[in-house]
């Protein structure tokens, strides 16, 4: 049999059955206008707008924001060297680390104590690379104890990557990362045993941490290493400014990435993030003096919609 021709059949059938359901539907919505009347037609509310005019201030925000952030992203590829405040707890994670090699004594890493897809583990994660980088250019042993599955494996692959980077892809082991206990004090009182047996040199805390925060600071304080920790969490900062000789805090763990890796797009958006900041602080500024003077009804009216 011809090919050509039984493919003009195989295709023709499903076409031919298509048509079919199109008329039926046809004539179904046919069926449904002739039953119309003008009294319900009178009834019918039109359809919501294409564009809410009510929501254009958030969209001329939006626009705002994203120019900012691709011009900011512009000019660090270019080569400019664009301001970013300087962060103790970071410029010190490699004097640590070099501390640790002096010492002949590891550093243990704690990328915090949520899942994978939580900001602050992804923050933790991303500093955790760089730290990876640094002990393994200086041949210093590293400890990465996790709490959940997703984070041991998202760790190995970044410490193994780190290793590769610098040179040193031998040095890796996979044991490196592990898994210690899913509970949050089980956990806790695991870590706390490491740091009292092989007595680190430097713990680093850089995550999501809870009640367990100061557990772990006060053991680490004890054993005689130096702490660098970072949090986004409010109510643990206290705990790790106390007992830690540096704190990254709120806003300032998010930064590390960009800080450390000085990669443009991340630059672009921190200070694309920073520009924006400060143009609100100008308009709430604003509103504050029109809303003291009586003035500022419509003005507030501009924001109400977002």
């Amino acid at each position: 049999m011809n090919f050509a021709a039984l493919t003009g059949r195989t295709f023709a059938i499903p076409a031919l059955i298509l048509l079919l359901i199109l008329l039926a539907d046809f004539a179904d919505a046919q069926a449904v206008i002739n039953e119309v009347t003008p009294d319900s037609a009178s009834q019918i509310t039109p359809a919501a707008p294409l564009f809410r005019f009510d929501r254009f201030n958030a969209l001329a925000i939006m626009v705002i924001f994203s120019i900012v952030i691709l011009i900011y992203t512009r000019w660090a590829r270019a080569g400019r060297n664009l301001f970013i405040r300087k962060i103790n707890g970071l410029d010190e994670v490699e004097e640590a680390v070099g501390r640790a090699t002096e010492m002949g004594k590891p550093v243990l890493f704690i990328p915090g104590l949520q899942e994978l897809d939580e900001i602050e583990t992804i923050a933790g994660i991303s500093i955790l690379g760089r730290v990876a980088r640094v002990t393994a250019r200086y041949g210093t042993p590293l400890m990465v104890p996790v709490r959940y599955p997703m984070v041991l494996a998202a760790g190995q692959e970044v410490v193994e990557q780190a290793y590769i980077e610098a040179g040193n892809p031998d040095a890796y082991n996979k044991d490196i990362v592990r898994y210690v206990a899913g509970e949050q004090f089980a956990f806790t009182a695991t870590v706390n045993g490491i740091m009292m047996r092989e007595r680190p040199a430097t713990n680093i805390y850089m995550g999501a941490f809870f009640a367990e925060s100061l557990l772990l600071a006060e053991t680490g304080n004890a054993a005689g290493s130096i702490q660098i920790a970072g949090t986004a969490q409010p109510a643990q900062l206290p705990f790790f400014v106390a007992a830690c000789d540096y704190t990254l805090m709120g806003e300032e763990l998010y930064a590390a990435s960009a800080y450390l890796s000085r990669e443009p797009l991340l630059l672009g958006g921190l200070k694309g993030q920073d520009w924006m900041k400060l143009l609100l602080i100008v308009l709430i500024v604003i509103g504050i003096v029109l809303i003291s003077f009586g003035l500022g009804n419509w003005y507030v009216s501009l924001f109400t919609s977002v």
